[in-house]
């Protein structure tokens, strides 16, 4: 591999870790927005709160780790993805914005009128981040991205069906993660109510996923056929162990093994994130913008890869230090009366 891959390698970690992480803490988000009134939703926002408080602002971090890396490593296709998508871009950014304002707003409010305002801003938010980041993935991945500065159209490019797919499918595997992380820390903080409820929330998002990507075959195979033919052939083992992962998750959440079905479901979401570069490489920019085209220069490459390497030194163990103490800190709802 060239300094070009490795790097492009790196950057698709990043994904994976923002997707993984941050989708969950948007999925707590939409929970939050159908966790009902104030009152009888209350537990279930308190351990919502509690799952994502410690770590939520951090895992932006990976976001922002992306968008450099793009920029510095591939300067056409960032040149390109930003002034053709600024609008989705946009919105995204605006979204988690108000996310993280209302999240903290509504925390230091006294009254209820406040408080639902806030919260009805933090769940919007994380119902529409995530969808508008899912539409940005959508018009790259069909080809309405071409080369240039504001090239491609500024509306079809992100609404079109491949990229509405992708914005639903966004939302609903941020809700089925943050469900399933949530089915274990109610079960370990002594709650197997809450941890009931979560259950039935992941299965019914799992399931809902599930019929999602089925109905997105046709999509995918008449509004981008080149992503399609990718997915059907080079990418398909790791399409199938993403459906393989996937029913062992839904079976795993049957019979409540939280811990088992947190593993499982994080790694089907990883083989569907890396299924897509996998499908459609060496082309980052549909139908011919390569790696190797995009790439900035191999001295650039390579200063670009020796800072990432010291500043994983720093981040990595650090954010594996934040995950691990947030796991080891017991959930008292009493704390949070």
């Amino acid at each position: 591999m060239d300094a070009a891959q490795i790097l492009l390698v790196v950057m698709w970690v990043g994904v994976t870790l923002y997707a993984l992480l941050a989708g969950a803490d948007f999925g707590g988000g939409i929970w939050d927005l159908v966790a009902g009134r104030s009152r009888a939703g209350m537990p279930q926002r308190r351990l919502i709160e509690h799952s994502i408080g410690p770590v939520w602002e951090a895992n932006h971090v990976w976001l922002i780790f992306v968008i450099v890396v793009l920029w510095t490593g591939y300067p056409p296709v960032f040149a390109a993805v930003m002034s053709t998508l600024y609008i989705p871009l946009t919105l995204a950014a605006l979204g988690i914005i108000a996310r993280g304002a209302a999240f903290v707003f509504r925390k230091a409010s006294t009254e209820l009128w406040q408080q639902r305002l806030f919260g009805a801003a933090f769940a919007t938010s994380s119902v529409l981040t995530p969808f508008f980041l899912g539409t940005v993935a959508g018009g790259i991945a069909s080809g309405r991205v071409p080369p240039g500065l504001a090239t491609g159209d500024l509306v079809t490019s992100w609404l079109n069906p491949t990229s509405l797919l992708g914005g639903v499918l966004a939302v609903g595997v941020c809700a089925y993660l943050a469900a399933v992380y949530l089915c274990d820390d109610a079960g370990r903080a002594g709650l197997p109510g809450l941890a009931e409820g979560f259950r039935r929330r992941a299965l019914f998002a799992g399931l809902g996923v599930g019929a999602v990507v089925l109905g997105g075959i046709a999509v995918v195979r008449w509004d981008a056929p080149r992503l399609f033919d990718g997915l059907a052939h080079r990418a398909l083992p790791l399409v199938v162990a993403a459906a393989v992962l996937g029913l062992l998750s839904l079976a795993l959440l049957w019979r409540r093994s939280y811990l088992s079905v947190r593993i499982t479901a994080a790694l089907a979401v990883t083989a569907v994130l890396w299924g897509w570069p996998l499908a459609q490489y060496p082309v980052m920019l549909p139908p011919g913008l390569t790696v190797e085209v995009a790439a900035a220069d191999p001295a650039v490459l390579g200063a670009t890869l020796v800072v990432l390497a010291v500043g994983a030194l720093l981040v990595v163990p650090s954010m594996t230090w934040l995950l691990l103490l947030q796991r080891r800190t017991p959930y008292d709802p009493g704390a949070h009366g």
